[in-house]
């Protein structure tokens, strides 16, 4: 949804500029859906209790997975549309967006369904107990009703960002965060419906945001719109959808199987509150790793532009500065870690025994943070320029090659302390293979570019 001239620009104007007109909205739209997210942590730890914070911890491996049939159709169109605009192909970019709502809407669809018929052995699976699985089931049940409205919101929102309008993306998202953030306090105290009540003002925020974003790609005046004649699923289309959008999913669906195994791991040697503390953990660190990811939603369309115009220079220049903003990000999220862990817990509960074990598990987990901005970045850079291998390759290394091993075999010598330590141990393993496949890739485009320039 872009006028040409919008588009062209991100072929024409200098990087630094570029990057930041489409990473400060991105970065501002993620930071609000992290706090979005840590909102209803802190409004349901203080208004329901620890243990509802343990039962909102056990609903993550399900938030990933319904994340990861996401990401599947929306990370990969938005690639796909940049690299389409960079080539002017805007015929395609047109057939993109109406492959995108049909894809949300049958997966977001078939998913409600699977997961709700199996909700219950699905949580305890994923490490519910008789005592949490009231609160997982709750808050969950709402969640999954409006499913179909959470893909459909994420995947108009990631077009909308791609075909040239950060800020209109920014803004539905901190919409989203705003009335989100005044039901909460109204569904889960004033009508008393405590982590059900979250879970309503989560889906009634991004219903308003939705038709919000509707109502944009209904303009008829802008070169991406909806019309007839673009629903139709075209074999192609579907396949390098899917295809880019591999690498998140096998991310989101590594992250799934992993918080499994932490749920259960640290219940199994410190009890159900543990998955408390790692729930708060995962909420503070979250808020730096989305901070991160809208500097790389800023990068996408800049790299898959130039990429697919073969300005290789100004690929390699986004990417240098990406990675150098990345790492001041994840150097401040250590600082809060190291110096102030207690006092960045206590905003999610008053439990003197959750804190302590969140401040310890913070403290552990932020350990090697400064680098992995810079793993994350190249895993997204990858992904950005449609070399979805690659990128699969990174995302995996981390999250299945390195810890999931650690995650089995560090707790028979360290019980629950293997378990969070065995999260800096990837970061850093999984940084050096980034860097090294990075450089491999560099050197390829100065080939490129020397190429090129011979020709011309």
């Amino acid at each position: 949804m872009s006028q040409k001239g919008t588009a062209t620009e991100l072929g024409t104007l200098p990087i630094g500029k570029l990057l930041a007109q489409y990473a400060i909205p991105a970065i501002i739209a993620m930071t609000a859906s992290s706090l979005y997210n840590m909102v209803d942590s802190i409004f349901i730890g203080h208004g329901v209790g620890p243990m509802a914070i343990s039962g909102l911890a056990i609903t993550f491996p399900l938030m990933n997975l319904a994340a990861a049939f996401g990401s599947l159709v929306g990370v990969g169109a938005s690639t796909l549309i940049s690299v389409k605009l960079g080539q002017k192909d805007y015929h395609t970019a047109q057939q993109i967006l109406g492959n995108v709502i049909s894809l949300n809407l049958i997966i977001g669809v078939l998913f409600t369904i699977i997961t709700l018929v199996f909700l219950d052995p699905i949580l305890y699976f994923f490490g519910a107990s008789e005592a949490t699985i009231p609160y997982a089931r709750d808050y969950m049940e709402i969640i999954l009703i409006g499913n179909v409205i959470t893909h459909m919101y994420l995947g108009l929102n990631s077009v909308l960002r791609s075909a040239g309008h950060p800020q209109k993306a920014m803004i539905a998202t901190i919409l989203t965060v705003i009335i989100n953030t005044i039901l909460d306090p109204l569904f889960i105290y004033t009508f008393g419906m405590g982590i059900r009540g979250a879970a309503v003002a989560t889906i009634l925020a991004q219903i308003i945001s939705l038709c919000w974003l509707v109502k944009l790609f209904a303009n008829k005046e802008e070169l991406l719109h909806m019309k007839r004649g673009i629903y139709r699923l075209r074999k192609v289309l579907v396949e390098n959808i899917i295809g880019i959008g591999l690498a998140p999913f096998f991310m989101n669906i590594a992250a799934c199987f992993i918080v499994i195994l932490i749920n259960k791991g640290l219940k199994l040697y410190d009890g159900d509150l543990a998955i408390g503390a790692f729930g708060i953990v995962n909420r503070i660190v979250f808020l730096f790793v989305m901070i991160v990811m809208g500097l790389n939603q800023g990068m996408q369309p800049i790299a898959g532009y130039n990429f697919g115009a073969q300005q290789y220079h100004r690929v390699n220049h986004v990417m240098k500065l990406t990675v150098i903003a990345a790492t001041i990000v994840t150097t401040t999220g250590f600082l809060v870690g190291e110096l102030i862990p207690e006092l960045t817990v206590s905003a999610f509960t008053t439990d003197q025994t959750l804190i302590d074990l969140s401040a310890k598990g913070l403290r552990i987990t932020v350990m090697f943070f400064p680098i992995i901005g810079f793993q994350m970045v190249t895993s997204n850079f990858f992904q950005s320029i449609g070399m979805a291998r690659k990128a699969i390759i990174l995302s995996l290394s981390r999250q299945v090659l390195i810890l999931i091993p650690c995650l089995f075999i560090l707790p028979l010598f360290w019980g629950s302390l293997g378990i969070w330590y065995s999260m800096p141990i990837s970061d850093i393993m999984a940084s050096l293979i980034a860097g090294f496949m990075l450089y491999k890739q560099f050197k390829h485009f100065k080939q490129k570019a020397k190429e090129i320039n011979g020709v011309n």
